[in-house]
């Protein structure tokens, strides 16, 4: 006990050094932090979800391949974020880094902008995984009533819902939270394994071989040429993984954050390819067939029934889907309030000292950051309701905002000439750092324009992709409001007294 009692004393001069003072408990050690980080990821749910876009993207080849490559191609932004977060482990994460590592001319606008990608990012993603549990349940109901087909404000009800369940235990148990993160990575795990005995043992609707489950690739559902269709397919192994930097956010409550939470994030791309190869490869080889799984509407209740061979196979099978992105709305929607407090704290959002407080009487939660969060998904859920199409273009929001965040500070590293990390427990080195950064910064920019397409052609509206007129409609409202506001009041996070003094020398 003494020596955890230290490392906290010693993290609090250190973020003291940084610019801030100690105002959550630091109750989480290496396990917590990773075990949130694989919580975060929720590779089964991830996967089950916007199955519907893998099928679509090609299929097998997408499912397996796809995973492998995309499981690779985030390495490079792993280790990149693991050297920032180790250099400067506050909650502030991707936006107090560009703050940091840019220019005193450039750095102001740019922390505003990334803060803004992170809290919209943070926002859509934990609608995401509450909207994609709503999904599951309905999918669930659906197993055993085909026919019902919920209205528009069931939907919102049900959402409203697992939204306030989600959020309740962060609120109300705070002191347990890191408990109940090591309980998910556990339900994953765990799940992970009976979803993928049970569907090879079963396979009541067949088994491929593997010629098919390895090398079938069919390009004709999507309507675009058959290259593009498999990277089209990528948005659930892209998913999965977009969220690795958002515990960042939780640096202020990690023991020894300068090496825990950069380990976490490393650690957490291995883990979840491991955990997506043991889940998908069993699908593949008991595939039904694909144009009947698409026409229902939810595919992954009526797979999951199929190869069961029973509705309460499919049933049992779909809520341990369920139950995993539960516990992950609770670790994201955690996460997001961190974030939320963080950049209120920083006065980047309005009303900062509202949105800044933190609740003692619940035990060092920040409450109100906690409800702005829970209130934005909330009000963003209003907006499309029911669809697969909606289900995308929220993802790919969250893909978008949260990839370009944890890029651009990144970008900056790479174009200032990696100054700025030097010190840094992960440091990479010049030459293999600028290559490193070069692939992660490439991988992101790549991701903004994939997600930004449509799933399928011809473009309807139902069908059409929203994402990058809201990505942009969000970056406009940001660039405008520091235009007009935000740079009266907003002078980005504060510049340690020695960092200071050297600017000034």
């Amino acid at each position: 006990m003494g020596e955890i009692n230290a490392h906290v004393i010693a993290q609090e001069t250190e973020l003291q050094e940084l610019g801030y003072k100690q105002e959550l408990p630091r109750t989480r050690g290496l396990f917590h932090i990773l075990f949130m980080t694989i919580s975060i990821m929720a590779v089964p749910y991830a996967i089950a979800s916007p199955i519907a876009t893998c099928l679509i993207g090609g299929g097998p080849v997408t499912m397996v391949w796809g995973w492998i490559f995309v499981s690779t191609a985030v390495l490079p932004l792993a280790f990149s974020l693991a050297e920032i977060s180790s250099k400067y482990p506050t909650s502030g994460g991707a936006y107090y880094w560009c703050f940091r590592l840019a220019s005193p001319k450039s750095r102001v606008w740019l922390s505003w902008i990334d803060g803004w990608l992170t809290v919209v990012g943070s926002w859509t993603v934990s609608l995401s995984v509450t909207f994609g549990a709503t999904q599951l349940l309905i999918s669930g109901v659906q197993i055993f009533r085909p026919d019902w087909v919920p209205s528009s404000g069931q939907t919102y009800l049900i959402l409203l819902a697992i939204t306030t369940f989600v959020t309740a235990p962060g609120v109300f148990f705070n002191n347990i939270m890191p408990l109940i993160d090591v309980l998910s990575a556990w339900c994953i795990f765990l799940g992970t394994i009976v979803i993928a005995i049970s569907l090879s043992t079963k396979a009541a609707a067949g088994r491929r071989s593997a010629a098919f489950a390895f090398g079938h690739y069919d390009p004709s559902l999507s309507g675009w040429i058959p290259g593009w269709t498999f990277f089209i397919g990528l948005l659930p192994v892209t998913y999965t993984y977009c969220a690795i930097g958002m515990i960042a956010s939780m640096a202020e409550e990690v023991r020894k954050p300068s090496t825990q939470v950069p380990t976490a994030i490393i650690w957490s791309v291995p883990i979840g390819a491991l955990c997506g190869l043991v889940f998908s490869l069993p699908i593949v080889f008991t595939l039904p067939d694909v144009a009947a799984l698409l026409a229902s509407g939810q595919p992954i209740g009526i797979m999951f029934e199929l190869v069961m061979g029973s509705k309460a196979g499919g049933f049992g099978m779909l809520f341990i889907v369920f139950l995993i992105s539960i516990f992950c709305g609770i670790s994201i929607c955690c996460a997001a309030s961190r974030a939320t407090w963080s950049f209120a704290r920083d006065r980047g959002i309005p009303f900062p000292s509202t949105f800044s407080k933190v609740n003692k009487r619940l035990g060092d939660v920040p409450l109100n950051a906690y409800l702005l969060s829970t209130g934005i998904q909330l009000s963003l859920g209003l907006l499309q309701l029911g669809s697969t199409a909606a289900f995308n273009a929220i993802v790919s929001v969250a893909v978008m905002c949260l990839g370009a965040s944890y890029t651009l500070p990144v970008a900056i590293l790479l174009v200032n000439g990696r100054v700025g990390v030097e010190g840094s427990a992960f440091y990479m080195g010049k030459v293999r750092g600028r290559v490193i950064n070069a692939f992660a910064v490439a991988w992101v920019l790549f991701e903004i324009v994939l997600f930004s397409m449509p799933a399928v052609l011809p473009v309807t509206r139902v069908s059409m992709n929203y994402a990058s007129v809201v990505f942009v409609g969000f970056a406009l409202i940001s660039a405008i409001w520091y235009g007009m506001d935000g740079r009266h009041h907003y002078a980005g996070p504060p510049l340690p007294e020695a960092s200071r003094k050297e600017e000034q020398s």
